[in-house]
């Protein structure tokens, strides 16, 4: 199935799309489906339980909060930061939650949202049941996963062979990277292309060039936040904002700067740097296509935006509109979800999007777009999810940089090619799937192994 662009980039808050915007969206999903059955008002207890990387993590990554949010019937997109701080601290002080913003119930936080670290449900690591209870008596309950990406399926939709979430009669349907290229040959058009044309069976081209530009507009407002915030991240492993720093320094040297040609990796590393940073304080960000690898797209797209001779509005289209291609294939083929393959499945995916994306916008070839794609991807293999203390900062933060500049990287290789290479992307995609399969669940998103388990924490 092919994956809208807005399905790929979504606005929604910190820390985690997959642990903080799906719970928040599956916690208002739930009460909303009791309030539609009438049964609200005789809601007297709401019970929330959590699985796997949820439960493990679930704390760092600011489930608890999202929950909150979630079953007073606020979602991630609509949500302002300081508003939520406000209403998760007015639950907490008065024992009391407005289900669905409509009805309020006594709610105990210790015991009414249950951290379950032994029980994983099969479907994926990511899952949580809802219990509305009249008493003694269960009015309704309800399994979700939160699949990555901010998206989430229920146990009806994972249970039926043609669930909602995905379905869309486009005129250029792919379900690979070979898909893509066949499609682009014989219609003669760009992967930019075949996506618009998708898109248009939804709205017109003015409206997704609206859409593409609202969330271009929030990278961007994303890091220019993150460049202005200064101060220590919340959590416990007292990380320092560097982005403020970063900024005076390359301010300060500018006369200079021409003297290091590679002062321009400076810069991209700050944009990645003050998205993460914006990210881990719970701050507005876009999932590029997760939460945790939110920096590597917006800080390519600036690098372009700034530094091509030729950058131009229909450019950040072009990159846009190709990276969320090549994100379609890896959600829809492999995953993008750091609690399933690791964090192949968000930094690594980020950086293949990244990379083709600006391949494309530079001009380049379906071809060219496709190796730089591979690139991206071919390069991240076998990479772990091991956040420590759970939060989404160590290694988490800088990694964004790192991947931002493997993605420049890649698609300079690929444009200095014709687009012919050895190994498919098809063949990176699947390698990458079957890695996450192989690899231990303490490296997905556990905080069981790797760094968390080694770094001593002070």
């Amino acid at each position: 199935m092919v994956c809208s662009t807005f399905e790929l980039f979504k606005i929604g808050v910190g820390p985690s799309s997959s642990h903080t915007m799906g719970p928040m969206l599956a916690g208002a999903q739930f009460v909303e489906r009791v309030a539609d059955s009438g049964r609200l008002s005789e809601v007297t207890r709401l019970e929330t339980l959590l699985f796997g990387s949820l439960a493990l993590t679930g704390k760092g990554h600011a489930t608890d909060r999202a929950i909150l949010l979630g079953l007073s019937g606020q979602r991630p997109e609509d949500i302002e930061p300081d508003a939520a701080d406000l209403l998760v601290d007015t639950i907490r002080e008065s024992m009391q939650i407005r289900l669905n913003d409509a009805h309020v119930i006594a709610f105990d936080e210790a015991n009414d949202v249950i951290f379950d670290q032994k029980k994983r449900l099969d479907f994926h690591s990511n899952a949580m049941r809802f219990n509305a209870f009249h008493g003694d008596e269960l009015l309704a309950t309800r399994v979700y996963y939160s699949v990555g990406g901010g998206a989430i399926l229920d146990e009806d939709q994972i249970g039926s062979n043609n669930p909602e979430s995905g379905l869309w009669d486009v005129p250029y349907s792919f379900c690979s990277g070979a898909d893509l290229l066949r499609i682009a040959a014989d219609e003669n058009i760009s992967i930019a292309d075949i996506m618009r044309a998708n898109e248009r069976t939804r709205q017109t081209d003015e409206q997704t060039s609206v859409a593409i530009r609202e969330i271009a507009d929030a990278m961007s407002a994303c890091i220019d936040r993150g460049i202005l915030q200064g101060g220590i991240l919340p959590g416990g492993l007292r990380v320092k904002r560097r982005a403020p720093l970063i900024h005076a320094r390359l301010m300060e040297r500018q006369e200079r700067s021409l003297s290091d040609p590679l002062t321009i990796l400076d810069w991209v590393n700050l944009w990645a740097l003050a998205v993460n940073e914006e990210n881990a304080a719970g701050g507005k960000v876009v999932t590029a296509p997760t939460n945790g690898a939110a920096g590597i797209v917006p800080s390519v797209l600036r690098f372009y935006e700034r530094f091509a001779p030729k950058a131009d509005a229909a450019g950040v289209e072009t990159f846009l509109l190709t990276a969320a291609a090549i994100g379609s294939l890896f959600k829809e083929n492999a995953s993008i979800s750091g609690a399933e393959v690791g964090c192949q499945g968000e930094v690594g995916v980020a950086c293949s999007m990244a990379a083709a994306g600006l391949t494309a916008a530079w001009g380049g070839t379906p071809l060219q777009v496709e190796n730089a794609a591979e690139i991206g991807m071919e390069h991240n293999l076998g990479l772990t999810c091991d956040p420590v203390g759970g939060l989404v900062q160590v290694p988490c933060i800088e990694r964004n940089a790192v991947g931002a500049v493997k993605a420049i990287e890649a698609a300079r290789l690929a444009i200095l090619g014709d687009g012919t290479h050895r190994v498919s992307l098809d063949e990176v995609i699947e390698t990458m799937r079957k890695t996450g399969l192989d690899m231990s669940d303490r490296y997905k998103e556990t905080s069981q192994g790797g760094l968390a388990v080694n770094l001593v924490e002070c």
